[in-house]
């Protein structure tokens, strides 16, 4: 078939790296434009984009997707095929296609529709997750299911490891989905009720609140790492938390006091149970374990985290 690809991060240049692998023509690349990151504040492009450009497949970037309906109806695709592209697709656009619009959503629909299922899912702790393809509508992936795979939610699962799991089994969810769209045997299914959301996540949501049980602490650091990290507060400066594990003991502290160093940790008073704080990282300074932590700061039991 003849594709038109739009996608932005390093998760979506999964799905077009394959889908050129197993020889797919791809007429165009559409991405968010270029944004500026890092101190510098230089210029940075989007991952899907570097891909596209090492692959030699035009790159379009229009500020908003209605300036694309002209590109594409030169580009004459045959489907378009949606990977975290970031930008709700106007109805002229869902229109143009023959095939339609196909999008690859990193849930099982209709649970986690929005920008950051995979981040939801640890955040709730779920012991499965899964990838989804849709036919596109109007709505926010609300389109009628096409194919669904699931994948289970391991322990030591953060949101760097869970993304990357994600990614490649919905690339060949999407490469299944396009055969057997081409051979018509594939009916869609309109999404069940009891959708939940997955919004982008705020800073807020990045702060460890100290009165919650251990377990949820810990889901939420997996959740946030790699990037962009749970937080927490100590001494009046900022602490990054990037690996941490629930301890179900009594500690019989207050939440968010210090119990003590422990071998390559520090163990700290959750709202019910002990927080073990494995990896952190202080303004300025780079990743160390939660012990060493503690003997550079020269910690002290009863110290406490900001709540």
């Amino acid at each position: 078939m003849r594709i038109v690809f739009m996608g932005t991060p390093p998760f979506a240049a999964v799905s077009l790296k394959t889908l050129v692998g197993a020889g797919h023509d791809v007429a165009g690349v559409f991405s968010r434009p270029d944004r500026p990151a890092g101190r510098g504040r230089r210029l940075k492009e989007s991952a899907v984009k570097e891909l596209a450009q090492t692959l030699g497949l035009p790159v379009f970037q229009p500020e908003r997707p209605g300036a694309a309906i002209a590109d594409l109806r030169t580009l004459a695709p045959e489907i378009v095929v949606v990977v975290a592209y970031g930008r709700i697709l106007p109805p002229e656009i869902l229109a143009l296609p023959p095939a339609g619009c196909v999008n690859l959503h990193a849930s099982l629909l209709p649970a986690y529709r929005g920008a950051a299922p995979i981040q939801w899912a640890l955040l709730n702790g779920e012991t499965r997750t899964g990838v989804t393809t849709m036919r596109m509508d109007s709505g926010l992936d609300t389109g009628d299911i096409l194919l669904q795979r699931e994948c289970p939610i391991l322990p030591e699962d953060d949101l760097g490891a869970l993304q990357a799991k994600l990614a490649g089994q919905g690339a060949e969810l999407l490469l299944e989905t396009l055969r057997r769209l081409e051979t018509g045997l594939l009916a869609p299914q309109p999404q069940r009720a009891g959708a939940t959301m997955a919004p982008r996540l705020k800073r807020e949501d990045e702060r460890l609140n100290w009165t919650e049980d251990a377990f949820r602490l810990a889901c939420r650091i997996r959740a946030l790492s790699p990037r962009p990290g749970a937080f927490t507060e100590l001494r009046g400066e900022t602490l990054k938390v990037w690996a941490a594990e629930p301890r179900t003991e009594t500690v019989g502290a207050a939440p968010g006091e210090i119990i003590r160093p422990t071998e390559q940790g520090l163990l700290c008073a959750a709202g019910s149970g002990g927080l073990e704080l494995k990896i952190v990282q202080p303004a300025g300074r780079g990743r160390m374990t939660g012990a060493d932590f503690a003997r550079g700061r020269r910690l002290r039991a009863g110290e406490r985290f900001a709540l």
